[in-house]
């Protein structure tokens, strides 16, 4: 990668783009493990665990295992932790809310996506930060065409979030482009001005991924210099798709479907659903 300001920006052809969309199915199939398995009890250790078995069983590697010192498959982030918690033994309650990021290296290329799910009786103010910031995930891919520009995605987001919800983006953390490297050029800011940014051409693979927070944007770092968590101890969530930026709408290559369905057939987690309404004047391709 170029130092300084021209850092260089990989295309992918229509092939590398379906080895892509492979490595980020196998992500959803992680997670919806997680989803069939996410109860009171159990702990994110336990998840880890076995969401690292299944990957390496499908002929894959844990993307952010070793990444830069990481020490787990999954990135496991309950209530006020944001991103990048490590999974531990402490068992999940019932009221929780659990962000599960999860990476895979297939074929020469990653996959990433993630999801927050709602364990049990979570607070109503809480679903609708899951219900809004799930939404804006497709507000940002919306933008994410050809023409547009990174700035158009960014601006999408935060104005859904913040002028007509009482919610917070984090400014710290963003998304970015994928392919042969987890983390590639460009930056994806959930936070930002129209026109503003990169061009968006045809070929680029990106991961947009809001985090939100039901509080204030600041945030923390914890002593294990992963786990990034609220600065008021206010939940937060995130929701990830990996998308190719298209002509006519963005092709998401990841798959949230499978996710839900497992969600509805456990009676431990309850459905987080798009505000449909905000979505009428959006255009995507996928789930």
């Amino acid at each position: 990668m170029l130092t300084g300001k021209q850092k260089r920006i990989f295309y992918k052809t229509d092939e590398e783009i379906e080895l892509l969309r492979e490595a980020c199915l196998l992500v959803c199939k992680v997670l919806t493990h997680c989803a069939e398995r996410l109860q009171p009890g159990i702990t994110g250790m336990q998840l880890d665990k076995e969401a690292e078995e299944l990957i390496r069983d499908h002929g894959a590697e844990p993307a952010f295992k070793g990444y830069r010192g990481f020490p787990a498959t999954l990135c496991i982030s309950p209530n006020e932790v944001v991103v990048h918690g490590i999974p531990n033994d402490q068992p999940f309650e019932e009221g929780d809310v659990v962000s599960i990021d999860c990476g895979t290296f297939i074929k020469g290329f990653h996959g990433d996506a993630a999801y927050t799910f709602a364990i049990g009786d979570v607070k109503e103010e809480v679903m609708q930060l899951l219900r809004v910031t799930k939404t804006s995930l497709y507000k940002g891919i919306a933008a994410a065409v050809h023409g547009n520009r990174v700035g158009d995605i960014s601006y999408a987001i935060q104005n859904y979030v913040e002028r007509e919800h009482p919610y917070s983006v984090v400014r710290e953390l963003v998304g970015h482009g994928l392919g042969r490297s987890l983390h590639e050029e460009p930056e994806v800011p959930n936070y930002g001005r129209r026109g503003n940014g990169i061009l968006l051409k045809e070929g680029l693979v990106i991961a947009i991924e809001p985090m939100i927070n039901l509080g204030k944007r600041d945030i923390g770092q914890s002593d294990d210099n992963w786990t990034i968590f609220t600065r008021d101890y206010m939940p937060s969530a995130h929701y990830e798709h990996s998308v190719a930026v298209r002509k006519e709408k963005a092709d998401i290559l990841s798959d949230h479907r499978p996710i839900e369905a497992a969600i509805e057939k456990n009676p431990a987690l309850r459905t987080v659903e798009l505000i449909v309404e905000d979505l009428a004047d959006t255009v995507f391709a996928g789930n």
